[in-house]
């Protein structure tokens, strides 16, 4: 067992709050806790050795970062996106940046294999017509043998691909920068036109921002569905919905969304052939210790002087591959 750390010595780390709060048991008597909101978190940046960035759906710690003084050594987000939080004064920092890599690998995989069995069995239909107490006989699709095109080649995109390989759907995967078994970007629409599921599964940066615009969706063909568990910024929200509604493509679902939550009054809930989720795919019971338990770990490599995993590339916005 580590013995605790003189207070004097014990370095300081900031929470950026969310409820419930993080599990950090393991640092008692190790560490000063302090906890910020998104009114607080400005004043306190400059005391902080360490910043946990437990609640990844705010956007103070890109409005919050000192551009010049004092400023934590190491940023963590409990999240696998980082855009919630760099901005210029971050990126040309020597802070480093770290995420929540592995922990929603497997559980966004089996949240898309679920779509995709979901909108080829028409799943959602089935479940109207039970409501209606309706008998309504339909013929569904087999999924082994249909072709899907995965965007974003990360740990995530590939837990998606060997997902997906288990049900016999033969994938292809197309990331930043061609390389063994991944396609570059200029193979997508000659991939998407063909492809029976399309997955986003990128992370956001300014090269695939609004990637999927009206012109890809006419890209696809008229059977396709479209599925993002990315960003909800890599997808033209208005041009998705203009496609279902012209048929250009079967069906979509999107778990994420440019602006969350997504209010009664969006126009989406109504959209013909969509299924919406509310930024689910990755939260698994006990997801939240999980990610306590991952910084905790993180943590103890930081305090022990060991490099740190997760590291992001801060020009990239993403942890490169390895």
């Amino acid at each position: 067992m580590t013995p605790p750390v003189p207070p004097a010595s014990r370095p300081t780390l900031l929470v950026l709050d969310a409820d419930p709060l993080p599990r950090l048991g393991r640092l008692t008597g190790r560490v000063r806790v302090e906890h910020a909101d998104a009114t607080t978190l400005a004043a306190r940046l400059p005391d902080a050795d360490v910043l946990l960035v437990w609640d990844f759906t705010s956007h103070a710690v890109r409005e919050a970062w000192p551009g010049e003084g004092p400023r934590p050594r190491w940023v963590h987000t409990a999240s696998a996106g980082v855009d919630h939080l760099m901005c210029p004064e971050l990126t040309a920092s020597d802070t480093v940046v770290t995420n929540a890599r592995g922990v929603f690998d497997q559980p966004i995989a089996e949240y898309v294999a679920a779509l995709v069995l979901a909108m080829a069995k028409d799943l959602p239909r089935t479940l109207d017509l039970q409501r209606a107490r309706e008998w309504r006989h339909r013929e569904g699709q087999q999924v082994a043998g249909t072709r899907a095109c995965v965007v974003g080649s990360g740990p995530i995109g590939r837990a998606i691909t060997r997902t997906l390989k288990a049900l016999d759907v033969t994938t292809a995967l197309v990331g930043r920068v061609p390389r063994t078994g991944i396609h570059g970007p200029d193979d997508l629409d000659r991939l998407i036109a063909r492809a029976d599921w399309v997955i986003a599964a990128a992370p956001l940066t300014e090269r695939t921002r609004g990637m999927f615009d009206l012109r890809r969706f006419g890209v696809m063909q008229p059977s396709a569905r479209f599925i993002n568990v990315g960003r909800g910024q890599l997808v033209v929200t208005e041009a998705l919905a203009e496609a279902l509604r012209r048929r250009w493509i079967a069906g979509a679902a999107l778990d994420v969304f440019e602006h969350e939550p997504l209010g009664p009054d969006s126009p989406l809930w109504e959209v013909p052939g969509l299924l919406v989720s509310p930024h689910m795919s990755g939260d698994t019971v006990g997801w939240r210790d999980r990610l306590g338990t991952q910084f905790v770990e993180l943590y103890e490599r930081w305090e022990a002087g060991r490099p740190l995993l997760n590291v992001v590339d801060k020009q990239r916005g993403y942890v490169p591959g390895r």
